[in-house]
């Protein structure tokens, strides 16, 4: 029965098919149409008759996705032999049990795999039962995030205690979510939006919630909470852009991914290699632990060294794979990069000046340079300098010139994260140095607005749709745009500081309404992915 499910109720591919089953989506309807004419459905000897309509739809250029069945069976007998023995072959596979293994993801961190999914799974199968769905999960997990950063807020130990009790419940629920949606097979547009973004709104609300609470007791920490939402949201970046720079990459030949292969053969380096990196599971249980025991000031310290490790771990390693490695990468991944870059018209208008001239040019380093003046111009500058207005436009030229050509290079998987940096370190930097009340909450807020309109240019072209539209960029101005605007107010309200973050905020809140506008418009349309994000252990 569940060989029957993987094939015909997956509505995440075109085509799907296993031996004797085979079903289709409306973008494949016309090229089975076609199959069916050319195909007859007389068995003559040869192949099922929905084997040989899956082959001829592949074979008309449409991917047929042929889901791994491993103990499950599917057989189409020829006679009675056959059929007795396949029968004898399904009656000897538990097929519960291979639903419910199958249902957690095959690779995950150490944390999730050991001390939530072995039970977890029995939630997702009680909910299954009791007919809830994934994206009620998800919202579920998400509400009690909010709880716990509500509690969090309180800043007494009662509610930091009760906060961490409660994200971890969180975290159960959102194993749980993703575990119900492959065991009862309800992947849905709605839900790939849900689960894309929640994860991030959870932990960054509850960042949030710690700063609240610390600063009751007489504690500003909203320069850490910032600072770890940065990290955090750099981190994810950086994965991102590499995995689109390389995922249909050819000739990999590098020694650092098979020295990785090789040490893949060693089962304990495995699991230390996921741990030490902080994926998700094993930092919501420090963040949890660290908040019923500890302070917030304590909790984000731990936070910013343990990310801080993982992303250097993680970006050397990459950067080693990327510098030994020969590989042809396409026009697909190059607009990927240049779609997460998120340039904006100003550099729009730069590289269209340059193109044609730039492929001289290193890419990266150019955005590097850029990203280290605008990121040490604001920490060396005091606030409202006009200076610092000058050097945003050099920032604007490099991030022109950065994406004039194709970013094909080994290294121009880093030019995302790089103007990532550049610019919500300006961001930080600036409040920080405002020094008034309520900026480092409205650069918080800010922050968050824009990562989540990054988030979901992320998720959109996971899904196949590409970046979110022209306008939608252009209107939020574009990283290098956002940038010189910041440079701008601080330099105008240099006099006024108490004003800054009324500009942050005014800012803050014209991106959220537009991007989250057009977002959720996207996602609940027609035209959005059936995808279930599958995530990654970071």
């Amino acid at each position: 029965m569940h060989a029957l499910r993987l094939a015909l109720t997956d509505p995440r591919f075109d085509a799907c098919a296993v031996t004797g089953a085979l079903a289709v989506q409306p973008g494949a309807r016309d090229a089975l149409d076609k199959a069916a004419v050319a195909t007859g459905a007389e068995a003559d000897g040869a192949a099922p008759y929905a084997d040989r309509l899956a082959a001829a739809v592949e074979a008309a250029g449409i991917s047929v996705q042929r889901p791994e069945l491993g103990t499950l069976v599917a057989a189409v007998p020829a006679g009675p032999a056959e059929r007795d023995a396949a029968t004898a072959a399904v009656a000897a596979v538990d097929d519960e049990a291979v639903r419910l293994r199958t249902a957690v993801k095959s690779r995950d961190g150490f944390f999730t795999t050991f001390f939530i999914s072995p039970y977890s799974r029995y939630v997702a199968r009680w909910c299954a039962r009791r007919g809830f769905t994934p994206n009620q999960v998800t919202t579920a997990s998400l509400i009690t995030a909010l709880i716990a950063a509500g509690c969090a807020a309180t800043g007494e130990r009662w509610g930091y205690v009760a906060a961490g009790v409660l994200l971890l419940v969180s975290f159960v629920l959102d194993c749980t979510d993703g575990q119900l949606a492959r065991y009862s097979l309800q992947y849905s547009t709605m839900g790939a939006w849900l689960d894309a973004t929640f994860d991030r709104a959870k932990e960054y609300s509850f960042y949030a919630g710690l700063a609240l609470g610390a600063a009751r007791n007489g504690d500003d920490v909203w320069a850490l909470a910032v600072g770890a939402m940065i990290l955090m949201t750099c981190r994810h970046v950086v994965d991102f852009s590499f995995n689109e720079a390389n995922h249909d990459a050819t000739a990999n030949t590098s020694p650092t991914a098979a020295l990785s292969d090789k040490l893949d053969s060693v089962g304990w380096t495995v699991w230390v290699r996921r741990m030490i990196i902080l994926p998700i599971g094993e930092r919501w249980a420090m963040i949890a632990v660290l908040t019923a025991l500890t302070t917030p000031r304590i909790v984000f310290y731990a936070l910013l060294v343990g990310c801080a490790f993982g992303a250097l771990y993680t970006t050397a390693g990459r950067v080693l794979r990327s510098l030994t490695r020969k590989a042809t990468r396409t026009d697909r991944a190059a607009q990927a990069l240049a779609d997460l870059a998120d340039s904006g018209p100003l550099a729009e208008l730069q590289a269209r000046l340059l193109r044609g001239r730039a492929g001289s040019f290193g890419s990266v380093y150019v955005a590097a340079l850029g990203a280290a003046l605008m990121i040490g111009a604001a920490l060396w500058l005091p606030f409202g300098d006009p200076r610092l207005i000058a050097v945003a436009v050099i920032y604007v030229m490099a991030s022109g010139l950065a994406v004039a050509a194709p970013l094909k290079g080994a290294l121009d998987w880093l030019i995302p994260p790089l103007f990532r940096a550049a610019e919500y370190v300006t961001v930080l930097v600036l409040a920080a140095k405002a020094d008034v009340p309520g900026a480092l909450p409205a650069a918080f807020g800010l922050i968050a607005a824009v990562a989540y309109h990054h988030y979901d240019t992320v998720y959109r072209i996971r899904g196949g749709t590409g970046a979110p539209p022209h306008w939608l960029v252009r209107t939020i101005g574009g990283h290098e745009g956002r940038v010189l605007l910041l440079t701008v107010l601080a330099a105008v309200l240099a006099s006024r500081e108490a004003d800054f973050p009324v500009a942050l905020t005014v800012t803050a809140v014209f991106v959220a309404l537009v991007v989250l506008v057009e977002s959720i418009r996207f996602w609940v349309s027609s035209g959005a992915p059936a995808v279930h994000d599958e995530g990654e252990p970071a």
